[in-house]
């Protein structure tokens, strides 16, 4: 005979929906970042990474005034190439750069703070394939972005609602980011990033925004988007003009080195983060000279590579350990700073899957990352994002959300008074005090099974991914669009189709 508790499945989905869920429209992290590397050791990153402009110097490709920019500056241009006077980026972006600031959010109660003690979680970003249980691997459509969306924003654990959570490859590649940014305005309502694969795709951004705003964005900072150089010590002008069309609109940009140790960077963490700060110095101080004071953030993508075989690995120690590296380097700077996330090479939401991506996530938390891309549904190395992957990363962010709280020392933290009230050997089940914490004590996962083996296997014997497939086909269906004035959707709508009628129809 079985037993049961809580009535069932039936029962614990009900004690789930009814837990009070602590909802934040960021973390405040409660707990120090850990220092990894001593001062010593982050003061000769910064000089090597200086040495690196002064004598390697930056590849500017087809972007002219970036190069009149940088001359202007005080830097020395030989061609495309920009060699920097020592200090020269450093004095730039701590003069100019914020340390924190606002991203507005179209609900101003999902408004986000980057920078300081603040982290954001976003999801994925960037994959052309799709994966669930029920439909496999397949390139991902315009149907599952808005699906992401859906689930992003039904999600408290996630603070934004990230960029490009999927191409949606069944749309043209010049029109694609219309439908992107439009679905991040009609679906959800928390903060979102812009298009950066052109400069006027980003200009399309801004207006898409501005729309949905209610006409006049009134200086504020909208967007976070993100500016990848072409590592190794490369900043083309894809990623330039984008960068300068925000910069200059006052929106703010992730400017953010992407290295495959050993290919795109030598395969040492501290080279790695010698050339990322290098490459991230030139990059923010191009926005701070584009427009003084645009928001901005230290970003970093430092992966490692099998040796054997090429193809990038996750979860390693490496990576971490540059994470904590570059995040000291960051506030050393005084800029906010983008790391990590829940990576995996796994090709399922399996146990490789959830081993690797914890394996970034705590690093992550720990090292103070203000901006997290990726923090759920990454899989296949970022080449698919995964319905019950971003399920189970989910429930992961809740548990890291507890945890940044660090050890409660309020009075009802330290429980003094239970403790001396109680008798030795009686059990506190049922005491006052376990009765007024027993539903915010602890972070419950919306996925795990605790139940016996016998009840587990009565109901059908489901594993992590088959739950979490369950999950999101319940949230989706139960999804509700965030209220929007009839008027400011029929703008948005009016100038995606003129703008269809300008754009060229190529995939």
């Amino acid at each position: 005979m079985s037993r049961r508790s809580s009535g069932g499945r039936s029962g614990r989905q009900a004690a789930r929906a009814a837990a009070t869920v602590e909802r934040s429209p960021f973390l405040t992290r409660k707990v120090t970042p850990v220092e990894l590397v001593s001062e010593e050791g982050l003061a000769l990153l910064e000089e090597n990474a200086d040495t690196i402009l002064e004598q390697v110097g930056i590849e500017i490709r087809d972007h002219p005034s970036a190069l009149d920019r940088y001359a202007e500056a005080g830097a020395d241009v030989d061609g495309t190439r920009v060699r920097f006077p020592r200090g020269l980026c450093r004095q730039i972006v701590s003069e100019n750069a914020p340390g924190r600031y606002t991203q507005h959010a179209r609900n101003p109660a999902n408004t986000v703070e980057v920078g300081g003690d603040a982290t954001v979680f976003a999801p994925n970003y960037g994959s052309p394939f799709a994966f669930d249980l029920d439909q496999g691997r397949r390139y991902a459509t315009i149907d599952d972005f808005q699906n992401l969306v859906k689930l992003t924003y039904l999600s408290p654990h996630l603070h934004h609602s990230g960029g490009t959570v999927c191409e949606p490859v069944d749309i043209p590649v010049s029109q694609r980011h219309l439908d992107m940014v439009y679905a991040h305005l009609r679906y959800s309502d928390k903060a979102f990033m812009g298009s950066v694969t052109a400069g006027e795709r980003a200009a399309d951004s801004i207006e898409l925004a501005r729309i949905g705003f209610g006409g006049d964005l009134e200086g504020r900072t909208v967007m976070t988007s993100l500016i990848n150089a072409s590592s190794p010590l490369v900043w083309d002008n894809t990623m330039l003009a984008a960068a300068e069309t925000y910069a200059a609109a006052n929106q703010a940009t992730v400017i953010s080195p992407f290295v495959l140790a050993g290919a795109m960077a030598p395969a040492t963490s501290a080279g790695v983060a010698a050339q990322t700060l290098a490459e991230a110095l030139a990059g923010m101080t191009f926005v701070q000279l584009v427009r003084p004071g645009a928001p901005v953030v230290f970003g970093s993508f430092a992966g490692s590579m099998s040796m054997q075989t090429g193809a990038p690995t996750f979860g390693t120690p490496e990576p971490a350990i540059v994470n904590y590296t570059v995040a000291a380097l960051a506030r050393r700077l005084g800029v906010p700073f983008r790391a990590g996330g829940s990576l995996t090479a796994s090709k399922l939401p399996d146990a490789q899957a959830a081993y690797e991506s914890l394996a970034t996530l705590i690093p992550t938390v720990m090292s103070g990352t203000n901006f997290v891309l990726h923090s759920a549904g990454w899989l296949e190395g970022g080449l698919t994002v995964g319905y019950e992957k971003l399920i189970l990363d989910h429930d992961q962010l809740g548990f890291m959300n507890k945890f940044a709280q660090g050890l409660d020392l309020s009075p009802n933290g330290q429980a003094l008074d239970e403790l001396l009230g109680h008798t030795p050997g009686d059990h506190h089940l049922g005491t006052a005090h376990t009765l007024v914490n027993f539903e915010t004590a602890f972070a419950r996962s919306e996925t795990a099974d605790n139940a016996s083996f016998e009840q587990w296997e009565e109901e059908g014997s489901l594993d992590a991914a088959q739950r979490a497939n369950r999950v999101w086909k319940e949230k989706l269906a139960s999804y509700q669009a965030p209220p929007i004035d009839d008027a400011i959707d029929a703008e948005m709508l009016d100038y995606i189709a003129r703008r269809r009628t300008e754009l060229p129809d190529y995939h």
